[in-house]
């Protein structure tokens, strides 16, 4: 490592990364104390190696010209892609999702595939910049995200593969692709979720004042509707071709659209498992099911509530130290830190990440190579989306997904691939005014 290069890191971009992590060690010791004081847990003693194994490959990849890898994208993300399959036939089943052992250790596949995911998108994304057909490298795009979204889906692990959907979205935007299809993926995916949510919601919280939202369950209206929104997309499509007007085109467009999100909805529904469909339910109202799926989100709410503007004090909380929150290193971790630190805690984490994303989009800006700058507006999309779904959820203003807090959460491949991240930003920063 020079001397020159090493001045020249963003340690405005590294130093918020590793004070997030010291924050995570610091609140996974705390979820290991018992209300008695006993530590029972040594899971801050692997997330203190991880940490310095994080810091080491960041620091790697920073002194490595990122440009390399464009080549061995392929390679990295296909690899990536058999050990999802691998994981998802012979691995074992932990936390709702699959894991690869390794002794004692668990891997997570999914992290990593996140990451080769960002960096061969960009590099297509980067080979076909001059291509004027927006549709063709949409679709391509959309083939190579999701490729590995639905290994990890079926593993199940809906949440790692919600992430993918920012991912797709930010780097397409970033690369110039029309917003009208930005836009139809995007408003697929919250149609989607509206139509799956709709009818648990009339059912579970409003006791049938609604039946006929029903209707969304009932395979014949949704066959019938989609024949229906079939043929007058097929109309339009005529109609424009032939007439070119473009509200032909716009009613072809929107027909598409529900066609897709009835048809996807319904699939979830048989899809689902029966813990997820209560997330959803809990979701809207927590009190459905307060000593069952609603635990969660009503005992991390009142350990957020009850840190106050400056906390009750490092290890001084009681949600966590009774064991009254579930997956309290993992998914909970925000709301031990609320507790302890309180709402100036909360504020001090959200401005650290703030800097992050908003040195992510620096990075982007001054970068003279267009590879690189995708590759960082696929990791603002991971680190952006991780964020708010996570402490979201804590607050109960998003659905329980199993989304860490990244470098705060427990968790080695998560905290990896984060720092993998971090480091290819670096790199990428070091080497920005470079063609």
């Amino acid at each position: 490592m020079r001397i020159r290069n090493f001045l020249e890191i963003d340690y405005i971009l590294l130093f918020p990364s590793l004070i997030l992590a010291v924050i995570g060690i610091l609140f996974i010791y705390s979820s290991g104390i018992t209300s008695e004081g006993v530590l029972i847990s040594d899971e801050y003693r692997r997330q203190i190696v991880w940490a310095s194994a994080g810091l080491i490959l960041a620091l790697v990849i920073t002194m490595f010209d990122y440009r390399r890898i464009q080549r061995f994208s392929i390679y990295f993300y296909l690899g990536t892609i058999a050990l999802l399959l691998y994981t998802f036939l012979f691995g074992r089943l932990l936390y709702g999702s699959r894991w690869l052992r390794i002794g004692s250790f668990g891997i997570q596949a999914s992290e990593f595939a996140k990451i080769t995911t960002i960096i061969l998108l960009a590099r297509y994304l980067d080979n076909t910049k001059k291509n004027r057909n927006n549709l063709v490298r949409f679709v391509t795009s959309f083939v190579i995200v999701m490729a590995p979204m639905l290994i990890v889906l079926i593993q199940p692990d809906l949440g790692t593969a919600l992430v993918f959907v920012p991912i797709l979205l930010g780097m397409a935007y970033m690369a110039g692709i029309s917003l009208r299809y930005i836009a139809f993926f995007g408003l697929f995916i919250v149609l989607a979720g509206v139509f799956l949510v709709l009818p648990l919601w009339q059912t579970s919280i409003k006791n049938n004042a609604f039946p006929f939202l029903m209707i969304l369950t009932d395979s014949r209206f949704v066959m019938v509707s989609c024949l229906t929104l079939l043929l007058i997309a097929l109309i339009s499509f005529l109609g424009s071709f032939r007439f070119h007007k473009n509200y032909f085109y716009w009613i072809c467009y929107s027909a598409l659209i529900l066609i897709l999100s009835l048809g996807a909805s319904f699939a979830a529904q048989k899809v689902l498992r029966q813990y997820q469909i209560m997330r959803l339910i809990v979701f809207m109202d927590p009190n459905i099911d307060p000593q069952g799926s609603g635990w969660h989100i009503i005992q991390s709410i009142t350990a957020i509530g009850s840190g106050g503007v400056m906390g009750v004090g490092y290890l001084q909380g009681t949600q966590s130290h009774y064991r009254y929150l579930p997956e309290q290193s993992t998914d909970f971790i925000f709301s031990i830190l609320s507790e302890e630190w309180g709402f100036m805690g909360g504020i001090m984490v959200f401005i650290l990440y703030l800097i992050i994303l908003l040195r992510f989009i620096r990075i982007m800006q001054l970068t003279n190579d267009a590879f690189g700058s995708y590759i960082v507006a696929g990791l603002v999309s991971m680190f952006s989306f991780h964020f708010f779904i996570n402490v979201g959820m804590t607050m109960g203003i998003m659905p329980i997904t199993g989304i860490p807090l990244l470098l705060v959460s427990y968790g080695g491949s998560a905290l990896l691939s984060a720092m993998a991240g971090i480091g290819l930003a670096l790199s990428i920063h070091l080497r920005r005014f470079l063609r």
